[in-house]
């Protein structure tokens, strides 16, 4: 990113690092006290009503954006399932019995996977030897680090967060190669809302019985605010500022925020083991994600997107392969004065946090 970014790129940047490094610390917070389905309504629920209107707006100034919607529901609602409902309901479940840090630490697994997927579904990118050692060392940092939970009740756990780590690498293939066409701000919309109204029914069976503390009612707000309605407007506007390669390399350094507010607000465990295992997890996603220098100018590694975010998110990711349609071409500085017009976003996470 170095010399082709703004200094307003640059905070945006840092504000992304952030926004969806954190979902994992407010989510452990939450499901302390509240079930997971009225903790994946909230976040849903929020990020819907900050953004239908402004969606809503849109649609009014492009004009047939909605006919895009309607025309492509199926592949929608395949996006919403696996970006959005599915996964942040097991990241929910999993971090009730697993520390924020580490299910941070699993997630970062995304663009590894997402390698793997998209060459399985059809991508013909080849993997190059510095690659497949990325995929291999990628995927050992993964087993050091889930070893010493594989046992009770941990191992479930650390399965659904490598489940959702799947989604995340699944649903922007189905949104680069499904989604083009379709206004990446009206997406997410309606992406939220089809995840609130899924979650509605579980959540008012577990509505609590007591108001939860404040401390809960504010991861959850947080939730809904920050890690997923703000995080989107963010990201978006990364996107316009960075070019879209760029702005997911942020999605390298989620992972060390997620660490440091566990260990700084939780008082979860730094081991040697979570420090090795980010190194090798970080070091096989650049290595599997490295894409050769072009006549057109450095290539840009591709990283994760959504986590827990669109709809991104924190947590998801962009394969290598993918053709991100909403953004400029990657090695080449977005121009100030005439900005693109992103058409679909393809990462969170959660993911909006991912």
């Amino acid at each position: 990113m170095r010399g082709t970014v703004s200094r307003k790129g640059w905070v945006l940047f840092a504000v992304m690092c952030l926004v969806w490094g954190i979902p994992y610390l407010f989510i452990k917070v939450a499901v302390e006290q509240v079930s997971v389905p009225v903790v994946v309504f909230a976040r849903t629920g929020i990020g819907a009503l900050i953004l239908l209107p402004l969606a809503i707006r849109s649609a009014r100034r492009g004009g047939g954006e909605l006919d895009v919607l309607r025309r492509h529901w199926r592949p929608l609602v395949a996006f919403a399932a696996l970006e959005i409902i599915i996964p942040w309901g097991l990241l929910s479940e999993a971090e009730r019995k697993l520390p924020s840090s580490l299910a941070g630490l699993l997630i970062a697994a995304v663009p590894i996977i997402s390698v793997v997927t998209a060459r399985l579904t059809g991508g013909t990118e080849r993997l190059s030897p510095r690659r497949w050692a990325g995929l291999v060392i990628g995927l050992a940092g993964v087993a050091v680090l889930a070893a010493p939970d594989l046992s009770g009740g941990s191992a479930v756990a650390v399965v659904e967060v490598l489940l959702v780590a799947l989604g995340y690498a699944t649903a922007p293939l189905i949104a680069a190669r499904k989604l083009a066409d379709v206004p990446a701000l009206p997406m997410t919309a309606v992406c939220l809302s089809l995840g609130a109204l899924v979650w509605l029914p579980p959540a008012i069976v577990t509505w609590p019985h007591q108001v939860p503390s404040g401390r809960a009612l504010g991861a959850l707000v947080a939730l809904g605010v920050i890690c997923t309605a703000f995080a989107f407007i963010v990201f978006l506007a990364l996107i316009r500022e960075a070019g879209t390669s760029r702005a997911m390399v942020f999605t390298y350094v989620n992972p060390a925020v997620a660490v440091a507010a566990g260990v700084a607000f939780l008082s979860e465990p730094f081991t040697v083991t979570i420090a090795a295992s980010f190194a090798l997890i970080l070091a096989g996603s650049l290595l599997a994600t490295w894409t050769a220098r072009s006549p057109a100018g450095p290539a840009v590694a591709a990283g994760p997107a959504v986590a827990a975010g669109p709809a991104v998110p924190a947590d998801s990711a962009v394969p290598a392969d993918s053709a991100v349609p909403a953004g400029p071409a990657d090695p080449v500085p977005v121009s100030r004065r005439r900005p693109p017009r992103l058409r679909s976003r393809s990462s969170d996470p959660a993911s909006p946090a991912r």
